[in-house]
This record gives structure tokens, C-alpha cells and sequence, in this order.
């Protein structure tokens, strides 16, 4: 029983982790580590051992960032070994700069207004399926993370108080998440409603009702529209709303926070709760929604009332 792979098993469920997370570390588990060290107990194992079996292979084929995330799951293993009287110490911490250096590549976003305008107006003009076009088009009216968006089900919306909860646990901070909607997010939606309401899913994939559609459905129909994965990724529309939610309509830093889900601080440290700001951050989300109309019909140059910027 004190096995790595006995002990992985232990631990990962009493990990409060989203499923999403849960199910990447049991792939990594299955793929990357329990065939190479899996039935070794814990205490026998050496940082050569982990280094020449799991991650410097993993290297050598080019998965240097996941290196580092599979490094990072035999870490915790061994934390939790410590903690049950398995094994003393965490030795992975002896393989500090043994491993490639991973380059530092941020996720592609358009943060030009004008060029944003005309990646709105390519989405209008999508071919694909209904669906894909509204989550699409939902994406950069939300803010939200790919998967969140994605994964959305019907029953978390209510469209008469336009209000959008996302529950804990498809959240990445673990709390649940309140997003109000503008009025564009709802004509969106009830528009998409006669296509799947009857279903549990707002974005079911195409094969089978049961799943939501990929990121790489999201990603293909961007390149599809004409833009490189240099330019563009799903994820990025959290930056192009962290950037011009700031510095072009001037809104206040902390609701831009709260309304990406970044868990914001009161004077007292203590964080904000999921409504915090509720009719603020509605106000916010409506002009961001109108301002992108006007980027869409390329007036960048069009004064937009801006927001007095606020100061502690």
C-alpha cells in the first residue's frame, strides 16, 4: 500500500480540485508516471530515479511545460506521503534546475480596438454550425474561461434577471460565480434556446448531445475566420476585456477583477463574496457589451462616454 501509485490514489480524492482538474491529473497519472514508477514504494524512489524515467523523457520529446506539471503532481504525492509517515521528505525538491527551463508564452489576444472590431465582424459572418456561431459570439460578452463557457448548462442561466451562476465546481477559484448578462448576452441566448434548451447543455457537441463542444472546435473556427493561433485564442478575450475595460472605458480595476472571477480583496483582506457589486459590475458588463457593437461596426474612433476612473 505505500506504493506510488497507492498512494496517488489516496490523495487525489481528497483534493478539492474542479473535474476538469481531477480528470487532466489522473491522465498524466495513468500516461506519465504510474507506468514508470507506479508500483515502486514511495520511499524507494530517488530524484535520478523520477528524473531519468518520468521527466527527462517527457523532455526529450518536447512536452517541456508538461514536464513541469507532472513534477509538480509527484510533488503533492510525496507532501501527502510526509503527512501519513510514508516517506520524510519531498525529494523532487533536489531537482531544482535539472530540468529545461520552460519559455514564458502568454496566450494570444487582440487588445487593438479596431482589430477587434474585425474579428467581431468576421464572427457575424461564421458558416459553421448555429451553435459554434453563438458561443462565438457569447465569448467576448462574457469574459469568462473557455471551459466555464463551454460547459455551460441551461439550468444556471436566468434569462428574465439576466443573471448567468456558474456553479463551484466548474470553477476554477471553487466558488461559484455570478455573471450578469447585457441585453445582447440574452437576445444570444434565447435565440439559441429552440436549438438546444431541450437539452441539459447550452453548446452540445455535434457528435453527441451528452458533450459540450471542444476547444479545439472554438480554436478551428477562429483559424477558420482567417486568424493564427498568434493572434487569437479563445482564452484571450479575457485579456482584450482586462485591457480595454481599463484603459479605453476606464471602469473600475476591482470590478474588472471580480467580473473575470479573480478573487478581489476588501481593506481588510478578506475576499468579496459572489455578489459583491452585483448592480456595478451589471452596468459594467452592459457598456463593455455596447462598446464592442461599436467596435463591430468600426467606429474605434466613435467617443465612447468614458467611466470617471476610480480611486481608492
Amino acid at each position: 500500500e505505500n506504493t506510488f501509485d497507492a498512494l496517488a490514489e489516496q490523495w487525489l480524492p481528497k483534493q478539492n480540485l474542479a473535474d476538469s482538474t481531477v480528470k487532466m491529473i489522473r491522465s498524466r497519472l495513468k500516461n506519465d508516471i504510474y507506468p514508470k514508477i507506479g508500483k515502486t514504494p514511495i520511499s524507494d524512489l530517488t530524484p535520478k530515479i523520477i528524473l531519468d524515467n518520468v521527466l527527462r523523457p517527457m523532455e526529450n520529446r518536447g512536452a517541456v511545460s508538461l514536464s513541469k506539471r507532472v513534477k509538480s503532481i509527484v510533488s503533492q504525492v510525496f507532501c501527502y506521503g510526509i503527512a501519513e509517515g510514508v516517506v520524510e521528505r519531498d525529494i523532487t525538491a533536489d531537482l531544482k534546475g535539472a530540468l529545461k527551463k520552460v519559455e514564458e508564452k502568454h496566450r494570444a489576444a487582440i487588445t487593438e480596438p479596431a482589430k477587434v472590431g474585425a474579428l467581431l465582424s468576421a464572427i457575424d459572418s461564421f458558416e459553421g454550425t448555429a451553435v459554434v456561431a453563438a458561443a462565438l459570439k457569447l465569448h467576448p460578452l462574457t469574459a469568462v474561461r473557455p471551459g466555464e463557457l463551454r460547459g455551460a448548462e441551461w439550468s444556471e442561466f436566468d434569462l428574465e434577471q439576466a443573471l448567468w451562476i456558474i456553479p463551484k465546481e466548474r470553477m476554477k477559484m471553487k466558488t461559484d460565480h455570478v455573471v450578469p448578462l447585457s441585453h445582447q448576452v440574452v437576445e444570444i441566448l434565447r435565440e439559441l434556446y429552440p436549438l438546444t434548451g431541450d437539452g441539459k447543455l447550452v453548446f452540445p457537441s455535434i457528435r453527441t448531445r451528452l458533450k459540450p463542444i471542444s476547444n479545439v472546435t472554438m480554436n478551428a473556427a477562429l483559424r477558420r475566420l482567417g486568424f493564427t493561433a498568434d493572434e487569437i485564442s479563445p482564452h484571450g478575450w479575457r485579456a482584450t476585456f482586462r485591457t480595454l475595460a481599463d484603459e479605453v472605458l476606464r471602469e473600475r480595476i476591482e470590478l474588472i477583477e471580480m467580473q473575470l472571477s479573480n478573487r478581489v480583496r476588501d481593506v481588510h483582506g478578506k475576499a468579496y463574496n459572489r455578489t459583491a457589486f452585483l448592480e456595478e459590475r451589471r452596468e459594467l458588463m452592459q457598456r463593455w457589451a455596447s462598446y464592442l457593437d461599436v467596435l463591430r461596426e468600426g467606429e474605434d474612433r466613435k467617443v465612447v462616454p468614458l467611466q470617471k476612473k476610480f480611486t481608492a
